[in-house]
């Protein structure tokens, strides 16, 4: 493109306009940008949901020629948009960690009882949110835990960051329910740690207890706990 002469230049008060076009997309260059980013972050979403569609057909171990011809694509293309298989685990960990700490969250926010939040109730609605979860998608858990597109070692664990996420929202929880909140992070990793471990073997059980058992007595080992803590 030929520069314009210096006597046609853009005058100095039409410059905020053109920043203004800039930044609202209305440049040709950024609005293409922006598109791009959008039809990317879309197409991520598809194989992703592709990808938990796979799971629950095949099973947990299911492999990438599964996932492209659920999402009627070549691995080329899933590798793509997630560079690697382990980058497609981390996206779909994050589907389930959004899930998870939603339903954990409505637990824990439940309208508190009058004189405070009773915290029995309260840990027993959390663990029931977990292991509903669990029990409504266990090949896809399965799949989380057991990690079949990794084959190393990740020192992002995308498992374990849903698990601090988890155990923070509850001490947040417990510390304005016992009357050591220094007591509230150990007590919060002790008992989703505990969760996790019983959802496991649980999984993993031919002759599962109903969910609604294994809550009881889930809260009744973490109450009789607690008590002392709580006075």
């Amino acid at each position: 493109m030929v520069d314009p002469p210096r006597s046609a230049a853009v005058p100095a008060t039409a410059q905020p306009a053109d920043s203004a076009r800039v930044r609202d997309g209305r440049d040709g260059r950024d609005g293409r940008d922006a598109r791009w980013e959008r039809h990317r972050e879309e197409r991520r979403t598809e194989l992703v949901d592709a990808t938990i569609r796979a799971i629950r057909r095949h099973g947990p171990g299911v492999g990438m020629d599964d996932i492209a011809g659920e999402a009627g694509t070549s691995k080329t293309v899933v590798y793509r948009h997630f560079d690697d298989r382990a980058g497609l685990y981390r996206a779909v960990v994050a589907r389930i960690e959004s899930r998870v700490v939603g339903s954990v969250a409505g637990a824990l926010s439940a309208e508190p009882a009058p004189g405070g939040p009773d915290l029995r109730r309260l840990i027993g609605s959390t663990v029931d949110a977990y292991l509903a979860l669990v029990e409504s998608d266990p090949d896809l858990y399965r799949f989380v835990v057991a990690r079949p597109l990794v084959d190393r070692p990740l020192p992002d664990d995308p498992v374990g960051g849903t698990v601090s996420h988890v155990t923070a929202m509850l001490a947040v929880v417990l510390e304005t329910a016992l009357p050591a909140p220094d007591h509230a992070r150990v007590v919060a990793t002790a008992l989703v740690g505990s969760v996790q471990a019983v959802a496991d073997d649980w999984l993993a059980s031919p002759d599962r207890v109903p969910r609604e058992t294994l809550v009881e007595t889930l809260t009744a080992l973490a109450w009789d706990g607690l008590a002392p803590l709580v006075g």
